[in-house]
């Protein structure tokens, strides 16, 4: 295992201020160093931060700052006040007797205006397992469906889309039947202009209903790569974004959401024919002419990741793996007293804690794929993360038994940088066949 530990203090991020620790333009920049330089403890171990305040590069002083410390995604279970001086100040994060992460939340107000931070540490973090199950007929039913799928015949409608092709990359809009006749899934193709014979990256998407964008991995492409980008729903990517807002209102959020529908029972659970299109967009990415014939990769992150992987434990033509924070996995982790994977619920949804949507849960879950895969398997994350904590990459991490590599960028929350997108892309391209 080749592990690669990347401190980035100081990344200026493009996302909005309100969701990230180093918004772009902002007059308040918070640094905070725990006293391990890979932000990892032993268990039992006591972790402390140093915290650093500046408002236009200078050290705040005399500022009072609010910490609540606590088990990562739970309460917390310790609070208090700081006093910074010179802009500075240390805070005790406790420590943990169970593997796992913590996390700190500062809060300070200056001149009337409220800003807030955090920064999680990790306590023997390789030790984490899986709360989900491994149902004993879960090979068994994931064969069956697959068999069940393929009497779908492939029908493929593929229209040339100019503006966003170019002199080096050929780009099509894609509509696929899949799972059932009469349903489909849509994606962007985007193909290397010039004569030859490529590998395939199969992309699935992150979560939500929304517009894609295929030019944000077009250089992919334009190195030498085919790169299918795939929507799960059925809605045509192209739409305009105040239509897909309002379909994604009706069954994009809350107990409405398509993560939740139909999950009393595997076999009417939403994600079934999620699953089941992955696998049919390979069906259709082995028959392009210019397919290497070799290499077939499964890329993606968050929901996205999850299907990377899900898709590399379902379909041994795979031949390698590269996610980025998997949502789906050890979704059922609250149970266990600690954080669980994305969308969170039993956290932020109603009357998830029943048998049966427990038990529909485990033949979905992406730590139950992840012990499926054979081929080589690259995982990206951070520790700050909210949305797809760390705990539940690690878990799947762990879980894998197979030739794996982990990037990991501590202070990354639910985003990766450009640069992290080119080492996957150059990961991708040391793995082909």
């Amino acid at each position: 295992m080749k592990t690669v530990l990347s401190i980035l203090f100081t990344i200026l991020v493009i996302f909005s201020a309100a969701a990230q620790n180093y918004p772009s333009r902002s007059n308040i920049l918070w640094v905070t160093e725990p006293d391990h330089s890979d932000w990892l403890y032993a268990l039992d171990e006591e972790a402390e931060v140093a915290i650093s305040l500046y408002e236009f590069g200078i050290p705040v002083d005399n500022v009072e700052v609010h910490y609540a410390v606590g088990p990562e995604m739970l309460d917390p279970d310790t609070e208090g006040s700081i006093t910074l001086k010179n802009g500075k100040g240390r805070v005790s994060m406790g420590t943990s007797s169970e593997p796992g992460f913590r996390d700190c939340w500062l809060t300070v107000k200056l001149h009337g205006q409220t800003y807030k931070h955090h920064v999680k540490v990790g306590f023997e973090p390789e030790k984490l397992t899986p709360y989900t199950s491994f149902p004993d007929d879960f090979e068994a039913f994931w064969d069956k469906a697959k068999e069940e799928a393929t009497s779908t015949p492939m029908e493929v409608e593929k229209v040339f889309v100019p503006e966003y092709s170019n002199g080096l990359v050929d780009c099509y809009l894609v509509k696929l039947q899949a799972y059932k006749k009469g349903q489909q899934v849509y994606g962007y193709l985007t193909i290397p202009k010039k004569e030859g014979k490529f590998p395939v990256v199969f992309a699935p998407p992150g979560a939500g209903i929304k517009p894609m964008d295929p030019m944000k991995h077009y250089f992919y492409a334009e190195s030498g790569v085919i790169r299918f980008d795939m929507e799960i729903h059925g809605i045509r990517p192209d739409l305009d974004a105040k239509t897909y807002k309002e379909i994604s209102r009706s069954f994009g959020h809350g107990n409405n959401s398509y993560l939740v529908n139909g999950l009393d029972d595997r076999d009417s659970y939403y994600m079934k024919k999620v699953y089941l299109s992955c696998v049919r967009a390979l069906d259709f990415l082995i028959s392009l002419p210019k397919w290497d014939g070799k290499n077939l990769i499964a890329q993606g992150g968050s929901q996205g990741g999850a299907l990377a992987l899900i898709t590399a434990g379902l379909d041994d033509r795979i031949t390698a793996c590269a996610a980025n924070h998997p949502a789906l996995s050890d979704m059922a982790g609250y149970k266990a007293g600690r954080a669980g994977g994305y969308p969170h619920l039993f956290k932020y949804y109603e009357g998830m804690n029943t048998p049966e949507k427990l038990k529909t849960l485990e033949y979905y879950d992406v730590v139950n794929f992840a012990k499926l895969i054979d081929v080589p398997v690259f995982m990206t994350w951070g520790y700050n993360d909210n949305v797809c904590p760390p705990t539940t990459s690690y878990i799947v991490y762990n879980a894998l038994d197979t030739e794996k590599e982990a990037y990991i960028t501590p202070i990354n929350e639910h985003w990766v940088s450009e640069k992290t997108r080119r080492v996957i892309l150059d990961w991708i391209k040391a793995h082909l066949k």
